[in-house]
Protein backbone atom coordinates (compact mmCIF):
# COMPACT_ATOMS: atom_id res chain seq x y z
CA UNK A 1 0.00 0.00 0.00
CA UNK A 2 3.01 2.52 1.15
CA UNK A 3 6.06 0.50 -0.06
CA UNK A 4 6.32 2.67 -3.26
CA UNK A 5 5.80 6.34 -1.55
CA UNK A 6 8.32 5.21 1.10
CA UNK A 7 10.82 3.30 -1.10
CA UNK A 8 10.17 0.10 0.35
CA UNK A 9 10.59 -3.68 -1.39
CA UNK A 10 8.14 -4.77 1.77
CA UNK A 11 5.97 -4.04 4.13
CA UNK A 12 8.28 -3.55 7.20
CA UNK A 13 6.28 -4.25 10.35
CA UNK A 14 4.12 -7.30 9.64
CA UNK A 15 3.13 -9.17 12.73
CA UNK A 16 3.97 -12.19 11.47
CA UNK A 17 7.16 -14.12 13.14
CA UNK A 18 9.09 -13.44 10.24
CA UNK A 19 13.27 -14.72 11.05
CA UNK A 20 14.13 -12.75 8.28
CA UNK A 21 13.52 -9.61 10.52
CA UNK A 22 14.80 -10.96 13.83
CA UNK A 23 16.40 -8.08 16.22
CA UNK A 24 18.06 -9.29 18.62
CA UNK A 25 18.82 -7.14 21.47
CA UNK A 26 21.60 -8.17 24.34
CA UNK A 27 18.66 -9.84 25.68
CA UNK A 28 16.75 -11.16 22.55
CA UNK A 29 20.48 -12.86 22.25
CA UNK A 30 20.44 -14.35 25.21
CA UNK A 31 16.51 -15.67 25.12
CA UNK A 32 17.79 -16.98 21.40
CA UNK A 33 21.17 -18.67 23.21
CA UNK A 34 18.98 -20.56 25.95
CA UNK A 35 16.36 -22.15 23.31
CA UNK A 36 19.81 -23.51 21.19
CA UNK A 37 20.99 -24.82 24.07
CA UNK A 38 17.74 -26.16 25.63
CA UNK A 39 17.19 -27.79 21.91
CA UNK A 40 20.53 -29.43 21.48
CA UNK A 41 19.54 -31.86 24.35
CA UNK A 42 20.67 -33.11 27.66
CA UNK A 43 19.11 -30.38 29.51
CA UNK A 44 15.94 -30.95 30.84
CA UNK A 45 13.24 -28.23 30.98
CA UNK A 46 14.41 -24.87 29.45
CA UNK A 47 11.46 -22.05 30.15
CA UNK A 48 11.51 -18.61 28.75
CA UNK A 49 9.29 -16.28 29.65
CA UNK A 50 8.07 -12.76 28.18
CA UNK A 51 5.32 -10.25 28.04
CA UNK A 52 3.18 -10.69 25.00
CA UNK A 53 4.35 -9.05 22.36
CA UNK A 54 7.92 -9.42 23.21
CA UNK A 55 9.35 -11.92 20.30
CA UNK A 56 9.18 -15.01 22.05
CA UNK A 57 7.72 -16.48 19.18
CA UNK A 58 9.85 -14.84 16.70
CA UNK A 59 12.65 -16.56 18.81
CA UNK A 60 11.29 -19.87 18.59
CA UNK A 61 11.38 -19.70 15.12
CA UNK A 62 14.88 -18.50 14.23
CA UNK A 63 15.92 -21.21 16.99
CA UNK A 64 14.28 -24.13 14.97
CA UNK A 65 15.75 -22.09 11.78
CA UNK A 66 19.34 -22.80 12.95
CA UNK A 67 18.68 -25.88 14.58
CA UNK A 68 21.35 -28.81 13.38
CA UNK A 69 19.82 -31.26 10.55
CA UNK A 70 20.42 -33.81 12.95
CA UNK A 71 17.65 -32.35 15.02
CA UNK A 72 13.62 -33.24 15.02
CA UNK A 73 11.39 -30.59 17.40
CA UNK A 74 8.02 -30.33 17.38
CA UNK A 75 6.06 -27.11 17.68
CA UNK A 76 3.53 -27.22 19.80
CA UNK A 77 1.83 -23.72 19.50
CA UNK A 78 -2.09 -24.06 20.50
CA UNK A 79 -1.49 -25.92 23.99
CA UNK A 80 -5.31 -26.13 24.69
CA UNK A 81 -6.27 -29.45 23.86
CA UNK A 82 -7.48 -32.30 25.74
CA UNK A 83 -4.95 -35.60 27.40
CA UNK A 84 -6.26 -37.14 23.91
CA UNK A 85 -5.46 -34.85 21.70
CA UNK A 86 -1.87 -33.95 22.75
CA UNK A 87 -0.28 -37.38 22.61
CA UNK A 88 -2.57 -37.75 19.11
CA UNK A 89 -0.64 -35.01 17.76
CA UNK A 90 2.69 -35.83 19.27
CA UNK A 91 2.11 -39.41 17.45
CA UNK A 92 1.88 -36.82 14.23
CA UNK A 93 4.53 -34.62 15.00
CA UNK A 94 7.51 -37.04 16.14
CA UNK A 95 6.08 -39.70 12.99
CA UNK A 96 5.50 -42.38 15.11
CA UNK A 97 3.30 -45.47 14.18
CA UNK A 98 -0.43 -44.06 14.28
CA UNK A 99 -1.16 -47.01 16.74
CA UNK A 100 0.57 -44.83 19.55
CA UNK A 101 -2.05 -42.70 19.94
CA UNK A 102 -4.71 -46.05 20.88
CA UNK A 103 -3.18 -45.90 24.80
CA UNK A 104 -0.77 -44.13 26.59
CA UNK A 105 1.29 -47.23 27.38
CA UNK A 106 1.83 -47.62 23.39
CA UNK A 107 2.72 -43.95 22.99
CA UNK A 108 5.63 -43.97 25.69
CA UNK A 109 6.77 -47.37 24.07
CA UNK A 110 6.90 -46.13 20.82
CA UNK A 111 8.34 -42.40 21.79
CA UNK A 112 11.35 -43.97 24.05
CA UNK A 113 11.65 -46.33 21.10
CA UNK A 114 12.41 -43.69 18.97
CA UNK A 115 14.25 -41.39 21.12
CA UNK A 116 16.51 -44.25 22.46
CA UNK A 117 17.42 -44.96 18.83
CA UNK A 118 18.29 -41.00 17.98
CA UNK A 119 20.16 -40.88 21.21
CA UNK A 120 22.40 -44.04 20.01
CA UNK A 121 22.69 -42.41 16.54
CA UNK A 122 23.89 -39.26 18.61
CA UNK A 123 20.63 -37.39 16.88
CA UNK A 124 18.52 -34.96 19.36
CA UNK A 125 14.70 -34.44 20.08
CA UNK A 126 12.90 -31.51 21.76
CA UNK A 127 9.40 -30.51 22.39
CA UNK A 128 8.55 -27.20 22.44
CA UNK A 129 5.75 -25.74 23.63
CA UNK A 130 4.72 -21.95 22.82
CA UNK A 131 2.09 -20.20 24.47
CA UNK A 132 2.46 -22.31 27.63
CA UNK A 133 0.41 -20.45 30.10
CA UNK A 134 -2.75 -21.84 28.39
CA UNK A 135 -1.78 -25.49 29.33
CA UNK A 136 -4.10 -27.39 31.73
CA UNK A 137 -2.82 -28.81 34.95
CA UNK A 138 -3.12 -32.46 33.76
CA UNK A 139 -0.74 -31.76 30.45
CA UNK A 140 2.12 -30.48 32.58
CA UNK A 141 1.89 -33.54 34.45
CA UNK A 142 2.45 -35.14 31.21
CA UNK A 143 5.53 -32.77 30.16
CA UNK A 144 6.99 -33.72 33.82
CA UNK A 145 6.33 -37.17 32.86
CA UNK A 146 7.98 -37.05 29.28
CA UNK A 147 10.84 -35.01 30.61
CA UNK A 148 11.73 -38.07 32.86
CA UNK A 149 12.62 -40.64 29.70
CA UNK A 150 16.49 -40.50 30.39
CA UNK A 151 19.48 -42.64 30.84
CA UNK A 152 21.35 -42.90 33.49
CA UNK A 153 23.38 -39.74 31.97
CA UNK A 154 21.15 -38.60 29.22
CA UNK A 155 17.98 -37.18 28.87
CA UNK A 156 16.41 -38.04 25.60
CA UNK A 157 13.88 -35.79 25.04
CA UNK A 158 14.25 -31.79 25.76
CA UNK A 159 11.56 -30.08 26.68
CA UNK A 160 11.31 -26.13 26.44
CA UNK A 161 8.56 -24.34 27.56
CA UNK A 162 7.90 -20.46 26.32
CA UNK A 163 5.28 -18.47 28.26
CA UNK A 164 3.81 -15.17 29.59
CA UNK A 165 5.10 -13.91 33.31
CA UNK A 166 1.84 -15.85 34.70
CA UNK A 167 3.23 -18.69 34.04
CA UNK A 168 6.09 -18.50 35.67
CA UNK A 169 3.84 -16.71 38.63
CA UNK A 170 1.85 -20.14 38.23
CA UNK A 171 4.78 -22.60 38.54
CA UNK A 172 4.89 -21.19 41.96
CA UNK A 173 2.13 -23.23 42.95
CA UNK A 174 3.11 -25.89 45.44
CA UNK A 175 0.96 -28.61 42.84
CA UNK A 176 3.82 -28.01 40.52
CA UNK A 177 6.75 -28.03 42.16
CA UNK A 178 7.98 -31.25 40.72
CA UNK A 179 7.50 -29.44 37.41
CA UNK A 180 9.66 -26.73 38.56
CA UNK A 181 12.41 -28.50 40.42
CA UNK A 182 13.24 -29.82 36.26
CA UNK A 183 14.04 -26.65 35.11
CA UNK A 184 17.07 -26.39 34.77
CA UNK A 185 17.64 -23.31 31.97
CA UNK A 186 15.69 -20.16 32.54
CA UNK A 187 15.91 -16.84 30.64
CA UNK A 188 13.05 -13.94 31.12
CA UNK A 189 12.94 -11.56 27.95
CA UNK A 190 11.64 -7.75 28.41
CA UNK A 191 10.71 -5.22 26.63
CA UNK A 192 13.20 -2.75 24.89
CA UNK A 193 14.46 0.45 26.18
CA UNK A 194 14.54 3.09 24.37
CA UNK A 195 17.75 3.13 22.27
CA UNK A 196 16.71 -0.52 21.24
CA UNK A 197 12.99 0.94 20.37
CA UNK A 198 15.11 2.88 17.84
CA UNK A 199 17.56 -0.03 16.53
CA UNK A 200 14.52 -2.09 16.31
CA UNK A 201 12.60 -0.03 14.03
CA UNK A 202 15.75 0.79 11.79
CA UNK A 203 16.64 -3.20 11.64
CA UNK A 204 12.79 -3.58 10.08
CA UNK A 205 13.05 -0.34 8.00
CA UNK A 206 16.65 -1.49 6.50
CA UNK A 207 15.51 -5.34 6.08
CA UNK A 208 12.60 -3.92 3.80
CA UNK A 209 15.18 -1.77 1.66
CA UNK A 210 14.76 1.74 3.29
CA UNK A 211 16.15 3.83 6.03
CA UNK A 212 14.45 4.84 9.39
CA UNK A 213 15.50 8.44 8.80
CA UNK A 214 13.53 8.95 5.99
CA UNK A 215 10.11 7.50 7.39
CA UNK A 216 10.52 8.57 10.99
CA UNK A 217 11.43 11.97 12.65
CA UNK A 218 13.46 11.27 15.90
CA UNK A 219 10.49 12.90 17.95
CA UNK A 220 8.13 10.08 16.54
CA UNK A 221 10.66 7.25 17.26
CA UNK A 222 10.45 9.24 20.69
CA UNK A 223 7.04 9.06 20.80
CA UNK A 224 6.57 5.35 19.40
CA UNK A 225 8.90 4.07 22.31
CA UNK A 226 6.42 6.42 25.05
CA UNK A 227 3.02 4.84 24.04
CA UNK A 228 4.14 1.23 23.15
CA UNK A 229 6.25 0.87 26.32
CA UNK A 230 9.49 -0.89 24.68
CA UNK A 231 6.69 -3.86 23.30
CA UNK A 232 8.11 -5.10 19.84
CA UNK A 233 4.50 -5.93 18.59
CA UNK A 234 3.07 -2.78 19.87
CA UNK A 235 6.10 -0.71 18.16
CA UNK A 236 5.45 -2.83 14.72
CA UNK A 237 1.59 -1.65 15.11
CA UNK A 238 2.16 1.58 15.58
CA UNK A 239 4.82 2.32 12.79
CA UNK A 240 3.12 0.44 10.18
CA UNK A 241 -0.25 2.46 11.09
CA UNK A 242 1.52 5.65 11.48
CA UNK A 243 3.21 5.31 8.03
CA UNK A 244 -0.35 4.10 6.09
CA UNK A 245 -1.45 7.48 7.88
CA UNK A 246 1.56 9.27 6.48
CA UNK A 247 1.21 7.70 2.93
CA UNK A 248 -2.56 9.27 3.17
CA UNK A 249 -1.04 12.65 4.29
CA UNK A 250 1.58 12.75 1.61
CA UNK A 251 3.94 13.09 4.78
CA UNK A 252 7.45 11.97 4.48
CA UNK A 253 9.02 11.85 7.21
CA UNK A 254 6.29 10.95 9.67
CA UNK A 255 6.06 13.06 12.74
CA UNK A 256 5.04 13.14 16.02
CA UNK A 257 1.58 14.22 15.61
CA UNK A 258 0.88 11.31 13.11
CA UNK A 259 2.39 9.04 15.61
CA UNK A 260 -0.05 10.44 18.28
CA UNK A 261 -2.73 10.23 16.48
CA UNK A 262 -2.43 6.06 15.82
CA UNK A 263 -1.74 5.80 19.58
CA UNK A 264 -5.37 7.80 20.23
CA UNK A 265 -6.91 5.47 17.82
CA UNK A 266 -6.03 2.26 19.28
CA UNK A 267 -6.20 3.83 22.74
CA UNK A 268 -2.59 3.38 23.70
CA UNK A 269 -1.27 5.48 27.04
CA UNK A 270 1.97 7.26 27.52
CA UNK A 271 3.83 5.26 30.25
CA UNK A 272 5.48 7.49 32.85
CA UNK A 273 6.17 6.19 36.27
CA UNK A 274 8.46 8.23 39.04
CA UNK A 275 11.22 5.43 38.21
CA UNK A 276 10.77 5.65 34.77
CA UNK A 277 10.70 8.60 33.24
CA UNK A 278 10.47 9.06 29.35
CA UNK A 279 13.33 8.30 26.78
CA UNK A 280 14.94 11.89 25.88
CA UNK A 281 14.94 12.48 22.52
CA UNK A 282 17.07 10.40 20.03
CA UNK A 283 17.51 13.34 18.04
CA UNK A 284 19.65 15.00 21.32
CA UNK A 285 22.04 11.48 20.87
CA UNK A 286 21.57 10.39 24.72
CA UNK A 287 21.42 6.65 25.42
CA UNK A 288 18.56 5.58 27.32
CA UNK A 289 19.33 3.50 30.74
CA UNK A 290 18.98 -0.02 30.22
CA UNK A 291 16.26 -1.93 32.23
CA UNK A 292 17.28 -4.18 35.21
CA UNK A 293 17.57 -7.81 34.80
CA UNK A 294 15.58 -10.28 36.48
CA UNK A 295 18.00 -12.95 37.43
CA UNK A 296 16.00 -14.27 40.15
CA UNK A 297 14.66 -18.04 39.69
CA UNK A 298 11.08 -18.13 39.56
Amino acid sequence: MYERYYGLRERPFELTPNPRYLFLSANHREGLSHLQYGMAGGTGITLLVGDAGTGKTTLVHAALAQQKANAVSVCLSNPILTRPEFFEFLTWAFGLPSAAETSKTRFLLELTRMLTERQAAEQTAALIVDEAQCLSHELLEEIRLLANIETTVDKLLSVVLVGQPEFAERMNHPSLRQLKQRVALRCVLPSLDAAETAAYISNRVSVAGGRADQLFTGGAIDTIFEYSQGIPRTISVICDNALVSGFAADERPVGRQTVLDVCRDFDLHRAVTPTSPIAPSFAAGVPAASPPRDSSFF
